[in-house]
């Protein structure tokens, strides 16, 4: 393998590792484990940080522009072509929760792309707007909402500003 490919995989596996991290702590303070879930979250942050520096180092990280277009592109494959094929086969094996998780998520994908797409061609303007997450299904909206999540059916208290 190449120097490339090697950061590639290494940016994937610690990018994944931190998500994985963050879930394992949320299940620690769940549990009453403080101290391990606090371990996970350094961790986590520590993952981040090698990700961030095999990322730099590929020149993954341009301009703001060229960012949102490489999202646009990203979230754009996703739903059109990666979430479709994975849902039809978790349906085809009868796999009902696998199914809802690539379903919410290929929907979430619009969203983010058309949230990218808006600041793509408002870019400059910096209109300050606040956004919030659905903690069940990722659900991105702008503004505070004030209804069910659209696509999981989760109330409004569920969602989570992002800062």
């Amino acid at each position: 393998m190449s120097t490339i490919e090697n950061l590639e995989g290494a940016f994937a596996g610690e990018s994944q590792a931190n998500r994985k991290y963050l879930a394992f702590a949320e299940k620690a303070d769940s549990e009453g484990f403080t101290q391990v879930a606090k371990l996970f979250r350094a961790a986590a942050a520590a993952e981040t940080v090698h990700a961030h520096n095999h990322l730099r180092v590929l020149k993954g990280i341009k301009s703001t522009k060229e960012n949102l277009e490489e999202a646009i592109s990203g979230e754009t494959f996703e739903f059109d072509e990666m979430y479709p094929g994975f849902i039809k086969t978790a349906e085809d094996e009868g796999n009902v929760e696998a199914a809802w998780t690539f379903d919410v998520a290929n929907k979430v994908e619009q969203i983010h792309a058309t949230l990218y797409q808006k600041a793509l061609d408002n870019i400059g303007e910096n209109e300050e707007t606040d956004y919030y997450v659905c903690k069940v299904c990722g659900n991105t909206v702008e503004g505070e909402p004030h209804k069910s999540c659209p696509i999981c059916g989760a109330g409004a208290a569920d969602f989570d500003k992002i800062d």
